[in-house]
C-alpha cells in the first residue's frame, strides 16, 4: 500500500488506491495513520504531515517539493527531508535544523498561504531547483490539479537570475494531459532523444486507445508500465489485447518499468535512440526511387 503511493507521487485519490490495492488495505493504513485523509477522497502519506510539522517547530513554512505534496501535487521521489522556508534574518540554532532542508527568503504576505508558500511561488522554487524530470512531474501535476497553464506561463516569463533557463524550458514542456509523476519523468527522458517528439494521452486514429505517450511521426508507442495496473488476470489480458492491436497496426510499442524510468535512465535512453534509429532509417528506405 505505502510502496504504492509512493509510486503515485505521495498523494491519490481513495478511488484509485482502492482500485490498486483494496478497499480493506485503505482503510486499515487509515486506521494505523500509515496515510492521511487530506480532503475529501483524497489521501497522502504520513511523511506530508511530519514536514507540516517540522515547519511549525522553526515557525517556518514548507516550500519547495514539500509544499508542492502540501498542494496535492504528485512528485517524482518524495523529499529526502522536509522544505522549510524561514526569514532570511533568523538564527536558528543547528541543532533545530537537523532533518530538515532549510531555505532563506524573505517572502510577501500574498507568496504564503496559510503553512505553505503559494502555487505561484512553489511552482517557481521547484522549477528552478530541481532537476528536468523531477520539477516537469510537478508542473504537470500543477496542470492537471487545475493550475492554469498562464500561471507556469507568467512564472517562465517574469522568471530572472540562475535557473531561470530551466524554468522557460519546464514550462514549455509542461501538459496537463499527463496522468501521473511516472509518465512525466518518462517523457523528459525522451524529450532528451534527437528526432522523437511524444504527446501524453493521444487517442490513436480510428480507435479508443489512448497510449501513455505517442510519437505520431515515426509511429512509436511508450507504455509506462506499472506491476499494480496488471495485476489481475482481466487486466493483463485485456492490456495483451490492446498491446497486440496497436503493433498490428503499425506502431512500435515499447514498455518499460517504474524502476527503469526512475532508476536507469540509460538505459531508457539508449532503447529510446535506437527505436528513433530504426523508425528512421525504415521511412528512408521507404521512400520512392528518384
Amino acid at each position: 500500500m505505502l510502496e504504492c503511493l509512493a509510486q503515485l507521487g505521495g498523494v491519490s485519490s481513495r478511488r484509485t488506491l482502492v482500485r490498486l490495492t483494496s478497499r480493506s488495505e485503505v482503510d486499515r493504513a487509515l486506521a494505523a495513520g500509515d496515510i492521511l485523509r487530506d480532503a475529501r477522497g483524497r489521501y497522502a502519506l504520513a511523511q506530508a504531515d511530519e514536514a507540516l510539522r517540522a515547519a511549525h517547530a522553526l515557525t517556518g513554512i514548507l516550500s519547495h517539493a514539500s509544499a508542492a505534496l502540501a498542494w496535492g501535487w504528485e512528485v517524482k521521489s518524495l523529499p529526502d527531508r522536509p522544505h522549510v522556508t524561514v526569514a532570511k534574518n533568523r538564527k536558528i540554532d543547528p541543532s533545530r535544523r537537523r532533518g530538515v532542508e532549510l531555505h532563506r527568503s524573505d517572502l510577501h504576505s500574498d507568496d504564503i498561504h496559510v503553512s505553505r508558500t503559494g502555487q505561484e511561488v512553489t511552482l517557481e522554487q521547484c522549477l528552478r531547483s530541481l532537476p528536468f524530470d523531477e520539477a516537469l512531474a510537478i508542473a504537470d501535476s500543477a496542470l492537471r490539479h487545475g493550475v492554469p497553464a498562464g500561471t507556469l506561463q507568467r512564472i517562465a516569463t517574469s522568471a530572472r537570475g540562475p535557473g531561470s533557463p530551466r524554468i522557460r524550458n519546464v514550462a514549455a514542456h509542461a501538459r496537463a494531459e499527463a496522468a501521473n509523476p511516472f509518465e512525466s519523468v518518462l517523457r523528459a527522458i525522451a524529450i532528451d532523444v534527437l528526432g522523437l517528439n511524444v504527446r501524453p494521452q493521444v487517442v490513436l486514429p480510428g480507435t479508443n486507445t489512448r497510449p501513455d505517450l505517442v510519437d505520431e511521426d515515426l509511429r512509436i508507442i511508450l507504455e509506462a508500465d506499472s506491476f499494480e495496473w496488471h495485476g489481475s488476470r482481466a487486466a493483463l489480458r485485456r492490456d495483451a489485447r490492446r498491446y497486440n492491436r496497436m503493433v498490428v497496426d503499425g506502431w512500435m510499442v515499447l514498455r518499460f518499468a517504474w524502476e527503469d524510468v526512475m532508476h536507469d535512465q540509460d538505459s531508457v535512453r539508449s532503447v529510446l535512440i535506437a527505436a528513433v534509429d530504426r523508425r528512421t532509417k525504415v521511412q528512408y528506405l521507404d521512400l520512392p526511387a528518384a
